[in-house]
């Protein structure tokens, strides 16, 4: 898993902390299960390859 994700999965948990406090539980448990799913490594950190895309996309 990239630094990338971990970062993302330590946000995601962070603002379902808040929404948790301002009484949003349905979406504090969506962004609970993405930063699960960000932390299982079922998910691919294609940031590089797309970035890479673009820049040759740019160049022609």
């Amino acid at each position: 898993m990239s630094d990338r994700m971990k970062n993302q999965a330590a946000k995601n948990r962070d603002a379902a902390k808040v929404l948790r406090h301002h009484g949003k539980d349905a979406a504090a448990k969506r962004l609970e299960d993405r930063a699960d799913e960000l932390e299982s490594g079922r998910v691919t950190d294609c940031t590089d390859a797309v970035g890479g895309l673009i820049a040759w996309a740019l160049r022609r």
